[in-house]
């Protein structure tokens, strides 16, 4: 493990990862939401490498037709020093 620590200073980009449903109008499939957390992953143990700046976690609470739903997502603040290849 490093003891190097980071600045907020030198963060150049930061890239914000949506997982879960955010949109009652749009809900993501099982594969999508998967492929969310796998970005996440790779954002955290790539190369570059980047640092959880910030995560929010949100619900909702919707009424679609007769049905009522809950739809949770969190999202996750990446922030890296210089964009990587793999975002572009």
């Amino acid at each position: 493990m490093t003891t190097e620590r980071f600045h907020l200073s030198e963060m150049r980009f930061v890239k914000r990862i949506v997982v879960g449903n955010d949109n009652p109008q749009n809900i993501r499939t099982e594969a999508e939401v998967q492929e969310a957390m796998d970005l996440v992953n790779r954002c955290l143990s790539g190369t570059p490498r980047g640092y959880l700046l910030g995560f929010e976690k949100s619900f909702g609470l919707y009424n679609i037709g007769e049905h009522q739903v809950v739809l949770q997502y969190v999202v996750y603040h990446i922030g890296f020093v210089r964009k990587p290849v793999f975002l572009t």
